[in-house]
This record gives C-alpha cells, sequence and structure tokens, in this order.
C-alpha cells in the first residue's frame, strides 16, 4: 500500500485486449480437448480427403482426385469449426448458463464472441495446416493467388459463424445439436464437397450453388484447381450469407 493509501498496483478489471486474449486462449483449449468436436473439426475433413483420394469411388473429372477434393475439405474444415462445432458448444453453454455469467463479468458481451471469432481462427489455421500436408502428401499440386484463399476462407468463416450463432442462440441445445449435425451431413453432400455440383439436376443445381458451402468450395476449387483470378461471385455469395448471419444473430441471439 502507498503512503496515499492506495493499493499498488490499482484494482480493476485487466484492459480488453488482454481479457479478449485470455478468453480466446481459454475457448482454442476448450475445443481441442473436446473429443468430439476434434472428430468433427480434423478427423472427418482428414479421412474423407484420404479415402476419396486414394479410392475412385465419385468421378472428380479430369485430373488427380486430390486436385478436386483438396478444396472441397477445406471448405468441409471451415464448416465444421465455424459452424457445426461453435453452434453446439455455444448452444450447450448457453443451457448450462455459461454465457450468462460470462454476461455479468467485465468481459462485454460483443468481446466474448470476438474472443469465440478468434478460437475458431486459430482452430481453422491447424485444421488448413493439416489437411494441407496430408492433400501434398497425396499429390496435390495447388494453384492461384493466396489472398484469393484467404478472403474466401474468412469470409466464408463469418457466414458460418453467423449461422452458426444464430441457431445456437435461438433453439434450445438438443435441437442445435441435432440441427447442425444434421446440416453438416446435408451440405457435405449437396454443397460440392464431395460430389461435383454438376452431377445434381439443373434446378437442384441452381439453388445449390447458393448455399455459403457451395460458393467456398466452388471459389476454392476455382482458384486453387484452375489458377482463376479473384472469384468475386462466390466472394459475393459469402459476404451475403456473412451480413445476413451475423445481422441475425446479432439481432435474435438470447444469452439465457
Amino acid at each position: 500500500m502507498s503512503a496515499t493509501g492506495t493499493f499498488t498496483p490499482k484494482p480493476g478489471a485487466a484492459p480488453l485486449p488482454r481479457m479478449i486474449r485470455a478468453q480466446a486462449a481459454l475457448e482454442t483449449r476448450m475445443l481441442l480437448r473436446n473429443g468430439e468436436q476434434l472428430l468433427l473439426t480434423v478427423v472427418i475433413p482428414a479421412l474423407l480427403l484420404v479415402l476419396f483420394s486414394a479410392v475412385d469411388i465419385i468421378d472428380t473429372g479430369g485430373g488427380k482426385s486430390v486436385d478436386f477434393l483438396a478444396p472441397g475439405v477445406l471448405a468441409l474444415a471451415v464448416l465444421s469449426t465455424a459452424f457445426t462445432g461453435q453452434a453446439i458448444a455455444t448452444g450447450f453453454e448457453r443451457r448450462y448458463g455459461v454465457l450468462k455469467r460470462l454476461g455479468a463479468s467485465p468481459l462485454p458481451r460483443w468481446a466474448l464472441m470476438t474472443a469465440k471469432t478468434c478460437a475458431v481462427l486459430v482452430t481453422e489455421v491447424l485444421q488448413v495446416v493439416l489437411l494441407t500436408v496430408i492433400a501434398f502428401a497425396l499429390g496435390w499440386s495447388p494453384h492461384g493467388d493466396p489472398l484469393s484463399v484467404v478472403l474466401l476462407l474468412v469470409l466464408g468463416t463469418a457466414a458460418f459463424s453467423g449461422l452458426g450463432l444464430l441457431m445456437a442462440g435461438t433453439l434450445r441445445a438438443e435441437a442445435t445439436l441435432a440441427a447442425a449435425n444434421l446440416v453438416f451431413l446435408l451440405l457435405l453432400v449437396g454443397g460440392g464437397v464431395i460430389v461435383p455440383l454438376d452431377k445434381f439436376p439443373g434446378a437442384a443445381r441452381s439453388v445449390l450453388e447458393l448455399l455459403p458451402i457451395s460458393a467456398l468450395s466452388d471459389g476454392l476449387r476455382d482458384v486453387l484447381q484452375h489458377g482463376a483470378g479473384m472469384p468475386w461471385g462466390d466472394l459475393g455469395v459469402l459476404a451475403v450469407w456473412a451480413v445476413l448471419g451475423l445481422g441475425a444473430a446479432a439481432r435474435w441471439f438470447r444469452w439465457e
């Protein structure tokens, strides 16, 4: 205690950036320690990449299968972490009152969501590194501008995060668990991840192309497989989904 009778250091909340970093580190550790989430975010995409690259099950067109599959599996990794994993984890945190208690802490609610987003991004970086190493081992030959890839991944993360938080903040935890896994399976089959969209009928394909997973997988495939320039159309679709999803989550998310 100083001569003036005040405590040194001064008591109070930590600086906001430090609180966000600490919460983001905690969220990341919790995410990586969850066995079910690791199965969904890491093991399943890796197995799909290896299986469909090694076994000629689906006609992916000319060239090596891995050149078609790797971009789609990267999109699937973003879906599994930013949407499915985040929706389930946040839904059960809401059910058990964790979000309510954190909302009453010195950490602002928007900063809590920022920390969750940072944890998602860290996990995605680890996913991308692992899947890229596996794809290279399978003979992958990527092309294109890295900046286009980063923009697609960031917008895809924003779009799926908004949709995941919207689901977690409006449905019961059990309903979120079922719905998030069902959406994951449906988008895995009909989002151009493993099965090319041109295998679907014309009317169905026109609708599927507007989905965020289709825009992300097709955009990544255009850049990494075909060496195309900036995929503005796919970026536009992802931007629309990001604005709608994040806006709806901010409007209707319930903390209790």
